[in-house]
């Protein structure tokens, strides 16, 4: 049996980007909760308690992406890649947390309204504003990573909070309607549940070892076949170690044993080139065994 495998440099400028991340919306979230349990704004508090989640996603993203670069050992052969998975399924599930938690509490305020001090909420919500905005080109500026992508997703709903907070600040200063608040807080959210479902269900998927999405099993194993000295393929399996690792392992039933060794790097090539496969484990049967095999009494 022989395997070819290589792996992405990008984890350490991920997790430089994640730290920095971290910091600036962990030191603004505790500002925003203040500001927003001054004012009364369920918007800004809403806002603030995303913050909140995202920095602990952030913080967890960061640590997997730490772990993700730790080499591999006798105890974890393909090493901890498979952290910014299991980072990224979190996150979401804990987006649908908060999702919920704003849900509820926004509807409680539309049957009990509450007095909002839209200046205040306006002021502040600005300036998260702008610190979401920079916090979201840094991650977009980033390696994407499956990882990455569960950090952006809650620095986004905190981005479009903001912008809630920010309408709700302006026309309840304007025009008193104090509704907007909890109005627009269920509008983020249902703009948020999306994403943070279709993360969740990718990481799942990554997580049972299925196919990636982008690739098509069948298809690869026609190409595969189609190579000189290959005459068919089976057992063939295909799935995520990680953000930027996808694995391939199949048995390939061939001509001639002896050109194994000119069939094999051939193949592992056209897998790297065309569909970004790097880590592969062929191994060759002989098709006069192959065909002694099925042909065995069981």
């Amino acid at each position: 049996m022989s395997s070819v495998s290589d792996s992405g440099g990008h984890l350490q400028r991920a997790g430089a980007a994640l730290k920095l991340a971290l910091v600036l919306t962990l030191g603004y979230a505790l500002v925003e909760a203040l500001a927003g349990a001054w004012a009364g704004s369920l918007a800004l508090v809403s806002d603030a308690g995303h913050m909140v989640s995202d920095a602990a996603s952030l913080g967890l993203a960061a640590f997997a992406a730490w772990a993700a670069r730790r080499p591999p050992s006798a105890r974890h052969s393909y090493g901890f890649g498979r952290a910014e998975i299991v980072a990224a399924f979190v996150n979401a599930a804990l987006m649908l947390v908060v999702l919920v938690w704003i849900t509820v509490t926004a509807v409680q305020r539309l049957l009990e309204p509450q007095a909002v001090k839209g200046q205040a909420v306006f002021a502040v919500a600005l300036v998260g504003l702008m610190l979401n905005a920079a916090v979201a080109i840094v991650l977009a500026r980033s390696e994407r990573t499956m990882n990455t992508r569960g950090a952006l997703l809650h620095v986004i709903g905190d981005l479009l909070g903001s912008i809630a907070a920010l309408v709700s600040g302006a026309v309840i200063y304007f025009t008193g309607w104090m509704p907007i608040d909890p109005l627009l807080s269920l509008f983020i959210c249902a703009l948020i549940l999306f994403s943070s479902l279709r993360l969740l269900r990718d990481a799942l998927h990554a997580l049972m070892e299925g196919t990636p999405p982008h690739l098509s099993l069948d298809e690869i194993g026609r190409t595969i076949a189609s190579v000189s000295g290959v005459r068919s393929v089976h057992d063939l399996h295909i799935w995520t170690l990680s953000s930027d690792r996808i694995a391939l392992s199949a048995h390939l039933v061939i001509d001639d044993a002896a050109q194994w060794e000119s069939t094999l790097p051939e193949v592992a090539k056209m897998l790297d080139q065309r569909y970004a496969i790097q880590h592969v484990t062929l191994q060759p049967e002989a098709a006069i065994r192959r065909l002694q095999r099925m042909a065995a009494p069981r």
